[in-house]
């Protein structure tokens, strides 16, 4: 072959439709991975999206409703249907986010003020706090997962509780209030550390006003909406506590809520509370309803001595009224009871209902569910029992739009959040969904769908490489007084008592938590299967031989005498002994 003729190297003889050329390499080096946005839109795109106006109709019918409105109801039926489409641009839920960690039902869901980060309770007792900045399309998880109540060293192993309310403060997003099954609420840091522990009150006293804090279960609770030190919380003791967050030892104030219903005794549980004040400035409102279906309000500003106005029957008795919202300009007031009708009142004529619907409740199984307004009040949003997202009119409260969320299973808890303009909902079914609207929202769920996704690894899993209660690596090498929550009140930054009476208390480390196996114990440790017999069956298969062959007193049997008693007759057993003369 001479210099001057060309080298030709001849390539795979494929046909261009040969699906092995999709895994040929077509160039050499390392190929930039770019993410495919639009992609990851489309996928996150929801399949249900066409809202069921028909169907919110139908569950949804104003009270004292006139045939000429039912008439022009059934008129407006196809413009309706023309303008569906306009009212799925409307709201932000053409696409969505799933979120499955929890074990079971999610009770509860937050959002801070930014909008970054989210926390969810669950009945599976444990809080999950996630960070939309660190997840991708392909990593949606919790960066930690927190039981309140094994934080606790006291409480270690020994209680949980499922949670019943969590919400971040609206003026400082670096705390949120934690209410569980529990006497006591919480105040946790937003990486979920406890900062402040409400005290319990004494059960014993009769007056709950003698009492420094709830005797019984707390069902929900909420902040104060300008103050970020003052929150309340509703208890089944028949009372509302307003508490400082600075100050755990006793709540700021007492509202006893009495009872005129007949068979109660003065005393009704508190089911729900919502704390209002208008955007424009103003007095703010203090609402809450009780297990007896009585609605009462009083002036947010006290004093709480007497309520400022209470309603009787506003739902039927004995049913949990679990949801209730004041409006941005704090004059109306929404109710959802266990009653299945949702009301709107008005705070002005705080008498009877403007108007009263039918809505299928699901307060017997999860008496958490909430009802919420959206952002400036222009809608209310709620779940229902059939899994659907019911959008209301804030007016007239008729369904302006009806999607389903997780059908079969109930949505439990709605949030709207005003800054991402983004609704969370949280079901039965332990998924928590973001829904959002790439046009319409900002920051959130967007930013995670907007990220490339992670190469999965088993790294990246922190079930895998982490211990779960301390949130540390397997083989990390712990720094004593260096762990999370390590310090406490009266200890040294070694973790050492400054008392020194009280013995140190030995941390327990992921090395520490390790146990051998039972082979090993058997082989290396002498006499180690005794574990695991019963002592006294052990020491009974020594009876027979110790009667027989006597090892301790064998040379004792020829020498020792015979024990004798004396004869005693029937009249001196009768008798008895002599008694003593008494010395005078």
């Amino acid at each position: 072959m001479s210099d001057d003729e060309d080298i030709q190297v001849e390539g795979p003889g494929l046909a261009e439709d040969d699906p092995m050329r999709a895994f040929l390499p077509t160039s050499f080096g390392k190929k930039s991975r770019e993410a495919d946005i639009a992609a990851q839109f489309d996928r996150s795109k929801r399949a249900a999206g066409k809202p069921q106006v028909e169907q919110g109709k139908a569950l949804h019918k104003p009270q004292d409703s006139s045939p000429e409105d039912a008439k022009g109801s059934d008129s407006d039926s196809d413009d309706d249907s023309d303008d569906s489409e306009d009212d799925e641009d409307e709201f932000p839920t053409s696409h969505e986010m799933v979120i499955k960690t929890h074990d079971r039902a999610v009770t509860t869901v937050s959002l801070d003020p930014a909008g970054g980060r989210l926390i969810s309770g669950s009945i599976d007792c444990t809080v999950k706090l996630h960070d939309f900045s660190s997840m991708t399309p392909t990593t949606i998880r919790a960066f930690r997962s927190v039981d309140p109540y094994d934080l606790k060293p006291s409480t270690s192993g020994q209680e949980t509780h499922p949670i019943h309310h969590v919400e971040f403060n609206p003026q400082a997003g670096s705390v949120f209030l934690c209410i569980s099954a529990h006497p006591q609420a919480k105040i946790m840091s937003r990486d979920g550390d406890i900062i402040t522990e409400f005290v319990k009150g004494d059960m014993y006293l009769r007056d709950m006003n003698n009492t420094s804090g709830h005797i019984s279960e707390i069902t929900t609770g909420t902040w104060h909406p300008t103050d970020k030190n003052l929150c309340v919380t509703a208890g089944t003791d028949s009372t509302l506590r307003i508490w400082d967050v600075n100050n755990k030892r006793s709540q700021k104030e007492v509202i006893v809520f009495k009872s005129k219903a007949p068979g109660v005794a003065g005393r009704s549980r508190m089911t729900a509370v919502a704390w209002g004040a208008p955007a424009q400035g103003g007095s703010n409102v203090l609402v809450s309803a009780a297990l007896d279906g009585t609605l009462v309000m009083w002036s947010g500003n006290g004093p709480f001595t007497r309520p400022a106005a209470e309603i009787r029957d506003a739902h039927k008795p004995n049913t949990w009224t679990g949801g209730i919202d004041i409006s941005s300009d704090g004059r109306m007031v929404v109710t959802r009871g266990g009653d299945n009708l949702i009301k709107l009142w008005d705070t002005r004529k705080f008498k009877e209902p403007l108007v009263t619907v039918d809505h299928p409740s699901t307060s017997d199984h999860y008496p958490m569910t909430n009802i919420k307004y959206a952002p400036n009040s222009t809608s209310i949003i709620t779940g229902s029992a059939t899994g659907h997202l019911h959008i209301l009119n804030p007016g007239n409260l008729r369904s302006e739009y009806t999607t389903p969320i997780t059908p079969g299973s109930p949505v439990i808890t709605v949030d709207w959040h005003p800054k991402i303009n983004q609704i969370i909902t949280t079901s039965a079914n332990a998924e928590t969904h973001v829904l959002y609207n790439p046009d319409m929202s900002n920051r959130g769920a967007i930013d995670v769908m907007s990220r490339a996704p992670k190469r999965r690894h088993i790294d990246d899993n922190p079930e895998f490489t982490t211990d779960q209660t301390l949130g540390l690596s397997g083989d990390a090498i712990v720094t004593p007084g260096a762990m999370p929550r390590a310090r406490k009140a009266g200890v040294t930054a070694s973790g050492r008592s400054l008392d020194p009476r009280r013995p140190q208390v030995q941390q327990i480390t992921p090395f520490m938590r390790s146990q051998p196996d039972e082979k090993h114990i058997s082989e290396n440790i002498p006499l180690s299967r005794m574990l695991h017999e019963d002592p006294r069956e052990a020491l009974l298969k020594y009876e027979k031989l110790a009667k027989e062959d006597p090892m301790f007193t064998k040379a004792w049997n020829s020498t020792q005498p015979v024990t004798q008693y004396a004869d005693v007759s029937d009249e001196e057993e009768e008798a008895g002994p002599d008694k003593k003369k008494v010395k005078r």
